[in-house]
């Protein structure tokens, strides 16, 4: 072909050339429209695939959307209609809460009411109010001599708890027998929980009764290791029975009473009161004066008898009084007396009192024989009583520190005049040593000679209650040096409180259940209404 082309001229080749070029482009161009009718034709199938799949999936969109828009209305409704039953529960649960608020003063108006009609009824019968306190569970309160961790205490049974303010439910049971449940009533129950501040706010109105004229008495019962020496005292450190004054949120009774009654006093006009302190341990039926002091002035524990007076009234002859000014005076010398006082360790508790602890107020008021037997609560007398005798009542009297018998050394005595009337009002405070099962305890020996009068003490005060609720004939106080110390306040001559102190412990149900039976029968004893001490001491000086 290329020879042939060569014999050719330049314009033949062009031209066949350039025909040959039309050729291929023609050949091309129908390839290209071939190829363009194919894709042209694939495109609209395709295309027309696309359509149909996208009218199915806007078909398909819009029933879910219709679905879904049908549901968020729904959604939309119910949570209308929720906030509508809500709001008409909260103002359901307002109205509740307002109606409940509404009973519960209601409620507790009429407790008060009902509690201020008991202590009334309380007050005319003579009875003995009862207090039970239940201490935690401690560290101790496992098997004899063995300590437990924390742990292993949360896992103990209790089986005493206060069911309300008024209640103790105490959960009984027996290896093959149904737990039986029993409850006690008392005029006030303190849980485990409840702190000093608690039990003092409830004993601190007797102490308005000591200025108003009656006698008081405040007593723990309970067996040993169930609190009653922290009621009564506060916290005792194992090397130092000294108050902890700082820590006041500790104290006990006998601390807290003691700032209270100075608290009152010091409202009064100055002179027309004074105080004086003595204290006593009952030691195997013997009665002690742990104030009494030596020829060097040391203090040292005399034996003292318990008697009793004509007026039918049990004394303590020579019994030391010393004359206190204020709480700090009151705290030191209870504590020269506690340093005194017998302890022993056994194996329910370390520091167990081997003794009963009695710590006596004496206030003496001083009145006028023209203002003799008036209200001793209006302001104006007391302060007309004051301007008739501060000239005879020298503030050197206060200062007097005796420490013999208060029959020779009373102050009032020394300065009383025939225009002066004194009226004695006596604050008993009164720690019982705890009743024990020498099996529990473990001691021997003389600790097992403690242990006897103690427990033979204490059934001697349940036999003087069950004799006075039996209103028999014969009381017999003397058959115990604590009973005849104690019988012008158990006899019905001071308003009585007695606090129970109970352990929540398995091991000790036994002990909380005589306790508790103790105070049950404490509360049914009918002494008559306490007197008002409204008779005049006669003074002996002239």
């Amino acid at each position: 072909q290329y020879q042939g082309l060569a014999r050719r001229s330049t314009n033949e080749v062009l031209q066949l050339y350039s025909a040959h070029s039309q050729q291929q482009k023609l050949q091309r161009s129908s390839v290209v429209i071939q190829m363009y009718g194919a894709i042209k034709k694939r495109l609209k199938r395709d295309l027309k695939s696309l359509h149909s799949f996208a009218l199915e999936l806007s078909k398909d969109f819009q029933r879910q959307s219709k679905t879904y828009l049908y549901q968020v209305l729904t959604a939309v409704q119910g949570i209308q209609l929720q906030n509508e039953a809500m709001q008409m529960f909260q103002v359901k649960a307002f109205d509740l809460e307002q109606s409940l608020q509404e009973l519960t003063e209601r409620y507790e108006k009429e407790k008060q009411k009902r509690r201020a009609l008991h202590n009334s009824l309380v007050e005319l019968r003579g009875n003995i109010r009862v207090h039970c306190r239940i201490r935690p569970l401690l560290p101790f309160d496992t098997a004899a001599g063995h300590l437990v961790s924390p742990d292993r205490q949360r896992n103990f049974s209790e089986v005493a708890c206060a069911a309300d303010d008024e209640t103790v439910l105490v959960k009984c049971s027996r290896p093959g027998h149904a737990s039986v449940n029993k409850t006690f009533q008392f005029e006030r129950v303190y849980s485990a929980s409840e702190s000093q501040d608690t039990v003092f706010a409830d004993v601190a109105p007797l102490l308005t009764s000591l200025l108003d004229g009656y006698n008081v008495c405040i007593m723990a019962y309970g067996q040993t290791g169930s609190g009653k020496t922290y009621t009564m005292l506060g916290p005792q450190p194992e090397e130092n029975l000294v108050f902890a004054i700082e820590d006041e949120s500790e104290l006990g009774i006998i601390p807290r009473a003691t700032q209270e009654v100075f608290r009152l006093i010091s409202e009064k006009p100055p002179g027309s009161y004074w105080v004086e302190v003595s204290v006593v341990e009952v030691y195997n039926n013997e009665v002690f004066d742990l104030l009494a002091k030596d020829s060097c002035g040391k203090v040292f524990g005399i034996k003292r008898d318990v008697v009793t007076s004509r007026e039918g009234k049990s004394d303590v002859p020579l019994l030391t009084h010393e004359t206190v000014e204020n709480a700090s005076e009151f705290l030191h010398l209870v504590n020269k007396g506690l340093q005194l006082r017998v302890t022993h360790t056994t194996l329910v508790h370390a520091h167990s009192s081997r003794s009963h602890l009695v710590v006596t107020l004496t206030i003496t008021t001083v009145v006028s024989e023209d203002n003799f037997g008036t209200s001793w609560e209006d302001e104006q007398t007391s302060q007309r009583l004051h301007k008739e005798f501060s000239c005879t009542f020298p503030q050197k009297m206060r200062e007097s520190k005796s420490t013999s018998s208060s029959r020779a050394s009373s102050p009032a005595q020394l300065e009383a005049t025939d225009k002066m009337k004194q009226v004695k009002t006596r604050l008993q405070l009164v720690d019982l040593a705890g009743s024990e099962c020498v099996g529990m305890s473990g001691v021997t020996g003389a600790a097992l000679r403690e242990t006897s009068f103690i427990n033979r003490s204490l059934s001697a005060l349940a036999d003087v209650l069950g004799a006075i609720a039996e209103q028999r004939s014969h009381v017999p106080y003397r058959n115990s040096k604590l009973t005849h110390l104690l019988q012008d306040s158990i006899g019905g001559d001071a308003k009585l409180l007695l606090m129970l102190c109970i352990s929540p412990d398995q091991k000790y149900l036994t002990e909380s259940m005589q306790s508790l039976g103790f105070g049950t029968r404490a509360r049914q004893v009918q002494r008559g209404q306490v007197r008002k001490k409204n008779f005049p001491v006669l003074s002996k000086a002239k």
